[in-house]
């Protein structure tokens, strides 16, 4: 029978699921263990020792520490008392794909305290293998881990990708103004003279194509993503201010091989890039967003606050990055939200599916040839097969 509409996520229940599993990188915790990190995010990609070295150098600059497994921490309790405030009555585990807590360890720890379905909020808000996929295929790779130990493992299901819901966007458009005022501050003022630089991870060119892919959509949801969740935070900006100012997406933490195309153009060389342009009346300040992340880890602490900051400072540009959402109360109730709406969607009943601009929300369960595997393919959960069909969307997206 289908259950009532309703408006209110606050009304809605967590039914059917019985767990909420935060899914995210992972991160060293200690000089001893940088290394092998490092030889899990790359393993099977044939990545010389010496290179893994070098990136280590990164992590050692700050105590060969992460950050990011302090933040994921921070977000667990932050979503966990947002639950609690909002009467939703949810344990939440918590699981990465390379580094401790594994995924496989959080997913025994569940089939011990009887969980029998979770839903999964995954640290990245893009389509793309390294964002999406590889997740999933970990996923798999937990589950089986788990079964193979003789225990059931509980069903997972994917919560979509968020990158144009209020929730992560509202909180760049607030931080993004606030680093403008730093940055007039510093005597950097007005959109004549200031540029947005919106941030995220390179990725192969080959696998931006494939992002996103099926059977109605030929891919490249990466970039054609990011674009909008930048413009959409420029749009925010432009709102608050009264002045629009000019943008561009630009990319950071390039680790491929030099025959192999990644996206472009790099920060730094966007840095360079506006400065030689611009003339003396030109450009004069920057203010850098990073779009692409939802927490300030190593790619935001090393490769903007560290590189990018000195390429800035070398060149005399003015520079202010944008902290990422963090633990933002908006962005932390977004993690609810997205809960409770795909809830009600397993459960039917109808709810909105708050998405900002024209691109809409993005579908719940992801294509079989969605975001391939370049280097062959693998096994992965909460994808369409005749054994699972896809959950459609119920009712129109909202906008605010």
């Amino acid at each position: 029978m289908t259950k009532a509409t309703t408006s209110d996520p606050a009304a809605l229940s967590a039914e059917p699921y019985d767990a909420l599993l935060l899914v995210s990188f992972g991160g060293p915790e200690g000089p001893d263990d940088v290394l092998p990190f490092l030889e899990n995010v790359t393993r099977g990609r044939g990545i010389p020792r010496e290179r893994l070295v070098e990136v280590g150098a990164h992590y050692h600059r700050f105590g060969g520490r992460s950050p990011i497994n302090d933040q994921c921490r921070a977000l667990l309790a932050a979503v966990r008392a947002d639950l609690v405030a909002h009467d939703v009555d949810l344990p939440v585990y918590w699981g990465n794909r390379n580094w401790d807590p594994y995924l496989a360890e959080a997913l025994t720890q569940m089939q011990r305290d009887g969980v029998r379905r979770a839903a999964c909020f995954v640290t990245s808000a893009y389509s793309s293998y390294s964002g999406c996929r590889q997740y999933r295929e970990n996923l798999f790779d937990a589950v089986t881990d788990v079964q193979a130990a003789g225990a059931g493992a509980p069903r997972l299901d994917k919560l979509r990708h968020y990158y144009n819901h209020p929730g992560f966007v509202a909180p760049f458009v607030t931080a993004t103004v606030d680093a403008l005022h730093r940055l007039a501050a510093q005597g950097h003022d007005g959109p004549d003279r200031v540029r947005l630089a919106f941030v995220t991870h390179s990725i192969p060119a080959a696998m931006s194509e494939g992002s996103g892919r099926s059977s109605a959509i030929d891919g490249d949801a990466y970039v054609r993503q990011h674009d909008e969740a930048a413009r959409l935070v420029s749009d925010g900006v432009a709102e608050v201010t009264g002045e629009r100012f000019a943008h561009d997406v630009v990319f950071c933490s390039r680790s491929g091989p030099p025959q192999m195309r990644w996206l472009e153009p790099d920060i730094n060389d966007h840095l360079v890039a506006l400065t030689g342009a611009a003339g003396p009346d030109g450009v004069s300040g920057v203010v850098v967003v990073p779009i692409g992340f939802v927490s300030d880890h190593m790619e935001v602490v090393y490769d903007l606050d560290t590189e990018a900051a000195e390429t800035a400072a070398s060149l005399g540009l003015g520079f202010v990055r944008v902290p990422t959402p963090g633990i933002a109360p908006r962005f932390v109730a977004m993690v609810r939200e997205l809960l409770l709406e795909r809830a009600a969607n397993e459960t039917g009943a109808q709810t909105p599916r708050a998405a900002l601009g024209g691109l809409g929300p993005s579908w719940d369960v992801c294509p079989a040839e969605c975001c391939p595997n370049l280097r062959g393919a693998r096994p992965a959960l909460c994808e369409v097969d005749s054994a699972r069909p896809v959950s459609q969307p119920i009712t129109q997206p909202v906008t605010s």
